[in-house]
Order: structure tokens, then sequence, then C-alpha cells
């Protein structure tokens, strides 16, 4: 059994970055995405690869709508059983975000927050307007209500992010905080490697912080198990098994491989641990921090 923590769907009337015209994204042209991807044909993707549970993230719909979209997907997991968890967006600097999180909590399927937080110097990398943001009182307030209630959140920053979002793990020790796509390893020179050790040693040392293998094609554009290996690898060894996911980010992901391209190169990546650590990696852990 496989517990995908990390998928899409979406209807192209709600995805603001699916209309007009195509605008540069992190992950190359998507014109091959540009249309809705709803439940069957992520399951359609999904299912013959053994994929039994599985977790939504938003995909940052339109202002003020996110309450609307935990619904809409409350909605499908209600018809279809599927996804077992979501992951709505809020605002976190807003002040009336309590009143944000507790409308989406009205939806029981609700385990967890995503406000992407990634900055980069390169524009095309950057979705964040400033790379600190985690460090305003105001934000802070809105992570805290976030605590309260129970929920996760799910942390997605740069190497260049991480000491402040360590800072950030042990301020908040009881808040579980899921690292997005194992750190979004986007610079193999090995400058960019070291970099990106020493902040995954700073976040891995914070008991309170998971991470998802995710994403991990994003910045190469392809799956194959040698380019996935080492930062899988390497992940694993930091956190361990229980504190590692495998995730799909589909439909992204799409746009160069098929789903089972990347259950393949994880299952490869994991192939030297004992069974017992593999069933963590692609289940027991997306279980355990989901509560699914």
């Amino acid at each position: 059994m496989i517990v995908d923590a990390h998928h899409h769907v979406w209807r192209q009337a709600h995805t603001p970055w699916l209309q007009g015209p195509v605008v540069p994204r992190i992950f190359g042209d998507y014109e091959p995405i540009r249309r809705d991807y709803l439940i069957d044909e992520y399951l359609a993707d999904a299912r013959p690869c053994g994929v039994a549970k599985s977790v939504y993230s938003q995909v940052n719909v339109a202002p003020g709508e996110e309450v609307a979209e935990v619904a809409w997907v409350q909605s499908v997991a209600d018809r279809h059983g599927f996804p077992h968890a979501i992951t709505g967006f809020a605002n976190l600097a807003d002040p009336g975000v309590a009143g944000t999180l507790d409308r989406e909590l009205e939806h029981p399927n609700l385990r967890g927050i995503r406000q992407q937080l990634h900055w980069h110097e390169d524009p095309l990398y950057r979705f964040a307007p400033r790379p600190d943001i985690m460090n305003d009182a105001a934000w802070r307030r809105g992570l805290a209500e976030v605590g309260r209630r129970g929920l996760v959140f799910e942390l997605q920053v740069f190497p260049s992010q991480m000491a402040d979002a360590a800072r950030l793990a042990r301020d908040f020790p009881d808040l579980t905080l899921v690292l997005m796509h194992a750190g979004m390893q986007h610079d193999r020179s090995e400058g960019g490697l070291a970099a990106w050790r020493a902040g995954m040693d700073a976040l891995a040392a914070c008991p309170n912080v998971v991470t998802k293998l995710s994403g991990l094609g994003t910045f190469e554009r392809r799956c194959t198990p040698e380019l996935w290996r080492p930062i899988v690898r390497e992940t694993v060894e930091r956190f361990g098994p229980s504190r590692c996911m495998f995730g799909s980010n589909f439909p992204v992901e799409r746009l160069w491989a098929r789903y089972a391209d990347e259950v393949d190169a994880t299952r490869a990546a994991i192939a030297d641990l004992s069974p017992g650590e593999q069933d963590e990696v692609m289940t027991r852990t997306a279980e355990r921090i989901y509560r699914i």
C-alpha cells in the first residue's frame, strides 16, 4: 500500500494560473496541464501503483476562495473516498485568519495549512514577496492559530531560508512542520549542495519537522532513479524513515513523468532499507502525520 502525501486535483475555472496567458513558473512550460485534472484521472494515474490513501495540497485558488476550495475538495472526498486528508490555504498574516481556519475546519478532512514561503533571487523561482515573512510577529500569531487547532503547517522554503525555518521550528516545538519537496534542492553545484545539506541538518535536528519526498523533478524536469537517489538517500539519512513520506506532486510532475516512474524512482532509492523502513516512507509516516 502507498499513501500519496502530496497531490493536487483542480478545476481550471478556480485556479488563476491555469487561465489567461502562460506565465513563467518554477516548473517550466505547463501548457500540457492547463486543463481540469479531476479525481477520476488522478485515481487512474495512482491506483495502478498501489495508492490506497492520499493527501490533497492546495493549489492557490483566487484570493478569498480558500474556504470554498476546501469545501469543494471535501465534496470530492465524500463522493469518491479520495482524498483522505486536505491541506488548505490561509494567509497567516491576516488578522482574521482564525475565522478562516475555523470555517475550513468545518470540513472533516482538513489536516493542515500551506502558505508558500519560498523566495529566491531568481524571480522565476520566487513565490513569496520576501524571504523572511516567517519572522514577522503578525505571521507567527497566525501560525500559532494553526497549532492551536491541531493542524500541521506545510513549510515550503529554499535552502537559503532554512536557518530561519529551523528557528521557527524551535520556537513552535508543539507544531508539526512538513517540509515540502525535500527542501527544494535546486542547485547541484558543490556550493549548492553544501547549502542544502547544512539547512537540512538544521531542520532534521528539530524533532517536530518531517519531510516529503516530492517535487524532485521540478528543477531538472525529469524523473530517473539516478537523479532522485542522492536526494532521497541523504534526506532519509538525516530525518530517518519515520520522518519521511512519499508524495507525487501530481499532476505537475506529469509534465515529465508517469506516476509509476515516480513510485519506481522512490522505491529504488530506498531499496536498501528494511521492509519496515520502506513501509514508513511509502505509507506509515503520512498516515501518522495526517491522521488517516
